[in-house]
């Protein structure tokens, strides 16, 4: 006889481990979504944090955190207070799948906050504050809510009001208490040097890869269905008596539906709001917006209909730019990603809203209404005041915040002693997206930041040190040659013109040159931009540099072929400079002079 309870039980463990690894795969979205909104002298720290946040983690919360998690649920629901039975899952193997479980919403809980505090906060207070997170903070919240405590139905409050709490998959548990410990962790971290000016109003400091953070938010939206659908558990349902295996399609398919319906209009509310506050479109947004809406029905996704799954999502969504502008103008908090606006905010809302748009309808509608609240209430409570006491203790043990000097230079290489973009290392010089030798006005930093930077119209390029390179000429006899024969022809020109300004020199005889992406400022006009809204001026433009030594062809010809191959007969063409070269040396043949051009 088959066996059906096995069959059903076998289908529903492999899916609750594909499930996990779906989850899993959200940390690299996170990394993406945060590294691409800090400077690029900070990303390798953001990436650093995030996979501290897994590894770290899931030790943690094997060994203290899951029976942390079910002790907060023996302790405040009347059930028999037990240790050993608490951390009996140790050494069970037949719970190690549901530790595993357990574990991947505790490891987003503690990453979402890493995005709240980038680009200033120490590594040791952020490892100290995620293990605090996945130890205490997170699984006490887990058994409140989920494991008979503090918010269900047998808990205290549960009783009390009459009603337990719903969150389906963590909007709250895990989403709204991963932003809230964020603003906290900001607000105590306190702001990167230039958010705000001397009189309190915000500036921008603009991320080096708007790219970054929407691939990061797409492969996130993947791994959500494993956190909504796959904490429907049960695929199959065995009946022994009949021998028969149910599937359990429509409750899949009402998570499957509310998740996609919700993600999809909190991108487009998010859009909406953005395109008549700043009469744009805002990517950054958008992808806030899509998160927020998949955040605002993640507690609700099982519970309500489809149309109450778009209600949430759109207010997710157009939330978003709203409370994130909230938070920095009002509260003059430097929350770098977003994360209570997107996670804690959008969590609470659409949890709140269940019994208003419930599929099956609630008998006692106030009393879950209120329940709701209370839970959103107690999450917030404990959240704040225990994240304030981790960060009160790590300050006392290392100090939360680097020097200036450290967040002038990077985490990347004041924290790690690393690059994480290396090519656009010279010498300690940084080219990494508005820092350092690239002097632009939004940039983030102290004005007095820009009096080490020395711009001049040549690029600040010495001649003396600069590299030679042939002009692909004919031979010459050259030995008597005046050591002024040899000329370097210097341009700076429009990125998109390149290609036509290659093919002019080809026809002129000088088809070797070199090339560097370069930025500056001339005659061109400065333009304005905006970053999540707020605008900041752009005064330096991205040139293409072409280096260009001749010896045996008219520097002139050279010049004027470049002109032709560049001039769009706008402000912002370039120029062209012909300097003098004292001396050459070919490395392979040691030969001097226009013979080693």
């Amino acid at each position: 006889m088959v066996d059906v309870a096995n069959i059903a039980s076998g289908v529903n463990t492999v899916w609750t481990l594909v499930v996990c690894f779906l989850i899993f795969f959200m940390q690299p979205g996170f990394a993406l979504l945060e590294a691409g909104q800090v400077r690029a002298k900070n990303a390798g720290n953001v990436v650093m944090k995030n996979m501290m946040d897994w590894s770290l983690g899931v030790l943690v919360f094997f060994l203290v955190g899951n029976g942390v998690y079910a002790l907060a649920g023996m302790l405040t629901s009347g059930q028999a207070v037990s240790i050993a039975n608490a951390f009996a899952y140790i050494n069970s193997p037949a719970s190690w799948i549901g530790w595993l479980f357990g574990a991947v919403f505790a490891m987003t809980a503690a990453t979402i906050v890493s995005g709240a505090v980038a680009e200033r906060i120490k590594f040791s207070a952020y490892v100290f504050l995620a293990i605090c997170l996945t130890a205490v903070i997170y699984p006490v919240i887990g058994g409140f809510a989920w494991s008979g405590g503090l918010l269900a139905g047998s808990g205290f409050l549960g009783q009390l009001i009459g009603a337990g709490y719903e969150d389906f998959a963590g909007a709250t548990v895990v989403h709204m208490l991963g932003g809230i410990a964020g603003l906290v962790a900001a607000y105590m971290v306190g702001p990167r040097r230039g958010r705000f000016d001397s009189e309190g109003n915000p500036r921008p400091i603009p991320g080096h890869s708007v790219v970054f953070a929407v691939i990061g938010t797409l492969i996130l939206a993947f791994g959500w269905y494993g956190f909504n659908v796959g904490t429907q558990a049960s695929v199959l349902s065995a009946n022994v008596d009949a021998q028969t295996l149910s599937f359990n399609g429509a409750a899949l398919g009402r998570v499957a539906l509310n998740t996609t319906l919700a993600m999809g209009i909190g991108a487009v509310g998010s859009t909406i709001v953005t395109t008549m506050q700043e009469g744009k479109p805002d990517p950054l947004f958008a992808a806030n917006g899509l998160l927020a809406g998949l955040v605002a029905i993640t507690g609700a996704c099982a519970h309500v209909t489809w149309w109450g799954a778009l209600i949430i999502g759109l207010v997710g969504g157009v939330q978003t730019p709203i409370v994130y502008r909230w938070v920095v103008e009002n509260l003059k908090i430097d929350d770098v990603c977003g994360v209570f606006a997107v996670h804690g905010s959008a969590g609470a809302i659409g949890t709140i809203l269940i019994p208003v748009f419930a599929a099956a309808g609630y008998a006692d509608f106030v009393p879950q209404l209120i329940m709701q609240i209370a839970g959103v209430i107690v999450i917030a409570v404990w959240t704040i005041v225990t994240t304030a006491i981790a960060l009160k203790i790590a300050d006392g043990i290392w100090g939360l915040r680097v020097d200036e000097s450290e967040e002038e230079i990077g985490l990347d290489r004041g924290e790690h002693g690393i690059e994480a973009y290396p090519e656009f290392v010279d010498e300690g010089v940084v080219t990494d997206g508005g820092e350092r030798n690239q002097v632009r006005t939004d940039g983030g930093e102290d004005m007095d930041t820009q009096d080490t930077h020395e711009i001049r119209t040549d690029g600040g390029v010495d001649v003396d040190d600069h590299e030679l390179r042939t002009d692909g000429g004919e031979d010459t006899d050259g030995e008597d040659a005046d050591e002024t024969d040899i000329k370097l022809v210097m341009a700076y020109i429009r990125p998109d013109r390149l290609g036509e300004v290659k093919q002019s020199l080809a026809e002129v005889g000088a088809p070797s040159l070199t090339v560097t992406n370069v930025s500056g400022r001339g005659s061109q006009p400065s333009t304005t931009e905006q970053w999540r809204g707020e605008e900041y001026v752009v005064d330096l433009h991205q040139k293409v540099k072409l280096e260009c030594v001749v010896a045996d062809i008219p520097a002139s010809d050279v010049a004027n072929a470049i002109r032709d191959g560049a001039k769009t007969g706008e402000p912002g063409d370039g120029k062209v400079f012909i300097i003098d070269v004292e001396e050459a040396l070919q490395i392979r043949t040691g030969k001097t002079g226009p013979e080693a051009v």
